[in-house]
């Protein structure tokens, strides 16, 4: 069995009693980083065997994966914030596992971009998630093609890359499309910063951030 186990965003206290329970009884607890999970267990007083599976080593040990949990092993599956797969390593994992019918169980949990679509302000009534957007090739092509999606946009960024996507948004969608940018959700020092685009970005051009980043984009009129 595979469990894939959302994790806090910020808010330690933002973990369900189920995923709990699960993180206690698996035989071990698969990890983007060590570190940071060890954190989260020593909270909840939780001991377990924790391995390393990011994007950087998913390719070279899923086959190993897949052959001791096919042994019989428990694992639980999880990412630094959030839940794994959606813009985290998980994929691979899921779909070896679907492949030798290994059962997989996502339990529910927290995802950043929901708060952040749902107190934008913006319709939530359709949307459509991007992730992140490709920092070189592809750049100018995902954004030309985004330019008449009619849907709420909910992209996630970097506190470093901010302002260089806020005014490219604002190129190719236009300077009065409006947004909201969320950073450190459910932290003491939460922010939404709602307006246009070009607002926005001349607002974050004077202020240092940190911290995880959701941008949700109004569609086109």
């Amino acid at each position: 069995m595979l469990y894939l186990v959302p994790t806090p965003i910020g808010n330690l206290k933002d973990i369900t009693l189920r995923a709990l329970e699960v993180l206690k009884d698996v035989d071990v607890i698969l990890a983007e980083d060590t570190r940071t999970t060890s954190k989260l267990l020593n909270h909840y007083q939780i001991s377990k065997p924790l391995s390393s599976y990011h994007q950087h080593n998913e390719h070279k040990i899923v086959d190993q994966l897949i052959q001791q949990l096919a042994a019989g092993k428990k694992m639980a599956l999880v990412t630094d914030a959030g839940t794994p797969g959606i813009s985290d390593p998980a994929f691979l994992l899921v779909r070896a596992c679907v492949q030798n019918d290994i059962e997989v169980q996502s339990l529910p949990g927290a995802t950043a971009f929901v708060p952040a679509l749902v107190n934008s302000g913006l319709p939530t009534n359709s949307f459509c998630f991007e992730g992140f957007l490709p920092q070189k090739k592809g750049r100018h092509t995902t954004l030309e093609n985004l330019k008449n999606e009619r849907r709420t946009m909910i992209f996630y960024e970097s506190p470093m890359r901010l302002v260089k996507t806020l005014n490219d948004l604002s190129q190719y969608f236009g300077a009065e499309r409006r947004c909201c940018v969320s950073r450190e959700l459910t932290k003491m020092f939460e922010e939404n910063k709602r307006g246009t685009l070009q607002e926005v970005a001349s607002y974050y051009e004077q202020k240092k951030v940190r911290g995880e980043i959701v941008i949700v984009v109004a569609g086109s009129a």
